[in-house]
């Protein structure tokens, strides 16, 4: 892979480098979607839609918090998802990225990808993607790490999509992949 195609999956790799490598790919285009905004930016809608780049940051961070702690392992969400009071609110994380400042909106998305590529890598290193995971249907049926790592990977499709739309209204940005110059922030601790 040359630096000027870093975010794209391997032409011929194992299930799990195309799985994980379609998952970073929809992460770094939906960060350089969302990506250099200030707070009327992220706070942009379209149409009748209440959806933001700010909320998808958050709506998304979430996504990957649940999908790599309960979902994954059972273990609890992490902050700030722990102290939100989901029964008043049942979209918190959309409702309240309105908010938040962009750099808390980043660092809590920053943050929480990084988290899940660690665990991820370990509940790989652990067992593979034919592992079950605590996730279970009411009938006691458990998901496999494939079948969240696939859940996840459509959950950015779907939201990249809106990404698209709002960022194109916000200023004009366009296209299907980041350019080749084009980076993620580094993450901040």
């Amino acid at each position: 892979m040359t630096d000027d195609y870093w975010h794209e999956p391997p032409t011929a790799g194992s299930e799990l480098e195309h799985l994980t490598g379609a998952l970073d790919r929809l992460r770094a285009t939906f960060r350089w979607k969302t990506d250099g905004l200030d707070a009327a930016g992220l706070r942009t809608t379209i149409g009748t839609s209440p959806l933001t780049l700010g909320s998808l940051l958050k709506h998304l961070a979430r996504a990957e918090d649940e999908m790599f702690t309960r979902k994954l392992s059972g273990a609890p969400v992490s902050p700030p998802w722990d102290t939100a009071d989901w029964d008043a609110d049942p979209d918190h994380d959309f409702t309240s990225a309105a908010d938040d400042g962009p750099a808390e909106l980043y660092a809590i998305w920053d943050g929480t990808v990084e988290r899940s590529r660690q665990r991820l890598a370990e509940a790989l290193a652990g067992g593979g993607l034919e592992q079950l995971v605590e996730l279970a249907w009411p009938d006691g049926r458990r998901l496999s790490l494939r079948r969240l790592l696939c859940d996840l990977i459509e959950e950015y499709g779907r939201h990249t999509g809106h990404a698209d739309l709002i960022r194109e209204a916000v200023d004009g940005r366009v296209g299907e992949d980041p350019p080749a110059d084009w980076r993620p922030p580094p993450v901040v601790s």
